[in-house]
């Protein structure tokens, strides 16, 4: 599947889009009626990075207002948390993470649930967290949005979200640099900048999976800031900071990874309540990126909220998960 964001915008879903993704984007879209503004792909079906049948399609589903759109996809028979609770858990620490399957049973997606307001200010320079912008820089596709104008500011927030890598990537780039060793840096500290159930080199496979794709957006990103004045083109194609991140910059980003690494770790505890057969979709996804095999015993499988921890702990306390290191990440 290959979907440029360009093409695949319009009031019709693209008819590239897979069978099963294409259903599961139907029952969405029949379900939300007017409350849904846009539908973004993302993530490893879209890259092909090595998916397999258990893999969920990654989605964000871009709404007008929560409440609505909640009330539509549970009549729907398409979530089955409580609306109220769904609602509630929209507005605190935005965006949600539910899961939502097709109406015919053949799909099911990890849904990002977001209003357009939380969305624009997720990938805006001061975004609260680096929960969006992190997944978004990358190569998505818009595979559907209400009309013109909605996919119009969705592409222009999107741009501003690349541009504002050079900034939060700035601090750990060595110069010269190019878009290749930009996006690779941008990947590491994304992935640095999150506690994830990933090996550490999964920031590489997933750059190699879309390498084309961010060698030509990220070009386009150097040559603007290069225009502006922020970077200096160097002699062999590559480029420098004009002005080079200092103390108070590099400071300041690591504080924004501190807060934005929090704020994700305090969403895991909304996950819980607004996502489907959570346990069961982390203990999958941890065997699929690790290759190890996880068997759960009664007790963390009925209370995993009690007896579960010692084992993340020691998950992420191992030096070969993608845990950030003074080198590598924030």
């Amino acid at each position: 599947m290959n979907l440029p964001i360009e093409n695949a915008v319009g009031p019709q879903l693209p008819e590239a889009l897979s069978p099963g993704a294409r259903a599961l984007a139907q029952s969405i879209l029949d379900a939300a009626e007017e409350h849904l503004t846009a539908i973004v792909l993302y993530g490893s079906q879209l890259l092909r990075a090595e998916p397999d049948e258990h893999s969920a399609w990654d989605l964000v589903l871009v709404v007008d207002r929560y409440g609505p759109f909640h009330r539509n996809v549970v009549a729907a028979g398409l979530q089955t948390r409580p609306v109220a609770l769904l609602n509630v858990m929209g507005h605190v620490l935005p965006p949600s993470v539910t899961s939502i399957e097709s109406a015919d049973g053949s799909a099911v997606g990890k849904c990002v649930i977001v209003s357009r307001k939380d969305f624009r200010r997720g990938l805006l320079p001061r975004s609260p967290d680096h929960f969006l912008k992190g997944r978004m820089v990358q190569r998505v596709a818009l595979l559907w949005a209400k009309n013109d104008r909605a996919a119009g500011a969705i592409e222009g927030w999107l741009r501003i979200a690349r541009r504002d890598v050079l900034d939060w990537t700035g601090p750990w780039l060595e110069e010269p640099f190019d878009a290749t060793s930009l996006t690779r840096r941008m990947l590491e500290v994304s992935y640095g900048g999150e506690l994830r159930p990933e090996n550490r080199s999964r920031a590489q496979e997933i750059h190699g999976a879309q390498a084309e794709w961010l060698e030509g957006a990220f070009t386009e990103v150097l040559e603007d800031a290069a225009m502006d004045g922020d970077l200096i083109r160097t002699g062999d194609g590559g480029y420098r900071f004009a002005r080079p991140p200092g103390a108070r910059t590099r400071l300041a980003c690591r504080i924004y990874f501190l807060r934005s690494k929090a704020r994700a770790t305090l969403r895991w505890f909304k996950y819980i309540a607004t996502f489907d057969g959570w346990l069961p979709y982390l203990v999958r996804k941890v065997e699929r990126r690790t290759g190890e095999s996880i068997e759960l015993t009664r007790l963390e499988r009925r209370l995993p909220l009690i007896f579960l921890w010692p084992r993340v702990v020691r998950f992420f306390l191992d030096p070969s998960r993608s845990a950030p290191t003074d080198g590598q990440a924030p």
